[in-house]
């Protein structure tokens, strides 16, 4: 890892694990079985404008929800893997599909299971509340937690020092 600011200029692509990165981590279980998780609103901009501004988005996580899928397909995100039980597939299959290199992505995990891809990745980031291995290799600690925040913090970031935030295009969603 160089120094962040630099690395983020060449970001193409970003990924993201779900819960504890765009969740606080807990769920609400009800009597019938159904989770509820809740998300930041901020988040969710961050990520449909940074696909208006050509970047792909893919979502990797071991869940299996409808709504969560439901959520990110109405933000415009098309690569979503859920019930990923090898991230690193699932990665793989996202760079193949674009032709993006390592180099080009930052990846934002919270915790054991995005550990693999993280240590491939040129960026590769956390929530601050995430585990201390995942901190441990992180590029950059978010000031936020999970679902606080984070994912538009590193999302802003790179479109900030790339030139492509807050252009016109960025008051219409």
């Amino acid at each position: 890892m160089g120094n962040f600011k630099e690395d983020i200029r060449k970001v193409k692509a970003f990924v993201f694990d779900v819960d504890g990165v765009f969740t606080d981590g807990s769920v609400h279980l009800f009597p019938n079985g159904d989770i509820i998780r809740t998300m930041n609103i901020k988040d969710g901009y961050a990520c449909q404008y940074a696909i208006k501004k050509g970047y792909p988005i893919a979502i990797i996580t071991g869940g299996d929800s409808e709504p969560v899928r439901w959520r990110f397909e109405r933000l415009g995100i098309n690569d979503i893997y859920l019930k990923s039980d090898s991230k690193m597939k699932a990665y793989e299959d996202f760079l193949k599909k674009y032709s993006l290199k390592n180099e080009e992505i930052m990846y934002m995990g919270d915790d054991i299971p995005d550990y693999e891809v993280m240590h491939k990745v040129a960026v590769p980031v956390c929530p601050s509340d995430a585990a201390e291995e995942v901190k441990s290799i992180s590029a950059y600690i978010s000031y936020k937690e999970g679902g606080k925040g984070c994912v538009r913090d590193v999302i802003e970031q790179v479109l900030r020092v790339q030139g492509k935030w807050l252009e016109t295009d960025a008051f219409q969603w």
